[in-house]
């Protein structure tokens, strides 16, 4: 069956909350009167990136439910915290956010990438509030072994010598077929509206990023894949992980299945022909899956 990609018109409303010190931005799809659905966006990603795929959602599920899709700290037009970023508060945010908009309701997480982890985690470290889990395009971040500790350490010391500066653009039109090189699969509309939702004026005729620079420093710290699956070994939520085929953030197979048997219920389905930004090249498919999901 042929899913169409829908336009990019924006039907989302715009919310913010101010929560653990920073002012957050979320996006917020459908009745308010429906369940929800929140939505965790990937590195470097933003909320609004995933309209197609919600609307494709909503039209498949005809309004059933309602999506909140938040702008991770640094991202977006949430704030830019002063001193830097610890993964550990994306997990907090995250709680945050839910007891805000669901204080007592069984919840179900989507997340992308990064936001897969973030979601994730959480739905371990809270399992008897999360219902339903979908991962996206996940649990694919490289174990760091213990060894590479004081090279890491030692260059997180050196960029911070470092100073800061945006990154600018002379207009959405360049940045545009910037993002058409990192992603040549996008036709031209849709690399468009990925600049426009990455972006924003910067009050002297350029275009900058709306991603704190800080992102771009490396922490000090190792990723190690047994604490996220000690993690993962405590969620009791229904989880699907949705990958993609041609997806290039890979660990060897063997590994992203013992990752996987961490989750005590899980099923794994693949698009085949979509790269990790499945919501960039495969998001009527992407939503099918999801309201698949969500039915059974």
């Amino acid at each position: 069956m042929s899913l169409p990609i829908p336009d990019f018109r924006s039907t989302s409303r715009s919310e913010f909350l101010h929560t653990r010190g920073l002012r957050h931005h979320l996006r917020r799809w459908g009745a308010p009167d429906r369940p929800i659905l929140f939505l965790g966006h990937g590195y470097l990603d933003v909320s609004a990136t995933f309209e197609p795929l919600v609307a494709a959602l909503m039209a498949q599920t005809d309004g059933r439910w309602q999506v909140i899709a938040p702008d991770w700290r640094g991202f977006g037009h949430t704030e830019w915290p002063q001193d830097g970023y610890w993964f550990q508060d994306y997990v907090a945010d995250l709680e945050a956010i839910v007891d805000h908009y669901s204080a007592t309701a069984p919840l179900t997480l989507i997340g992308h990438s990064m936001g897969a982890q973030i979601v994730s985690l959480y739905a371990g470290l809270r399992p008897a509030r999360v219902e339903k889990l979908l991962l996206l395009d996940a649990v694919t971040l490289p174990d760091m072994p213990s060894e590479r500790a004081p090279k890491r350490f030692r260059h997180w010391l050196d960029q911070l010598r470092e100073p800061l500066s945006e990154r600018s653009y002379p207009s959405l039109e360049f940045l545009a077929e910037r993002v058409r090189l990192q992603h040549p699969q996008l036709n031209p509309e849709h690399a468009r509206f990925v600049a426009r939702c990455w972006s924003r004026e910067d009050g002297r005729g350029r275009i900058t990023l709306c991603a704190d620079p800080k992102h771009r420093r490396h922490g000090p710290g190792l990723y190690h894949a047994a604490d996220s699956n000690a993690v993962w070994r405590e969620i009791t939520a229904d989880t699907i992980f949705i990958d993609a085929g041609r997806s290039q953030l890979t660990i060897p197979p063997e590994q992203r299945a013992a990752r996987a048997e961490c989750f005590r219920r899980h099923r794994v389905e693949v698009i085949a022909d979509a790269g990790h930004m499945l919501h960039f090249d495969a998001p009527a498919e992407t939503a099918a899956r999801i309201a698949t999901f969500l039915a059974s």
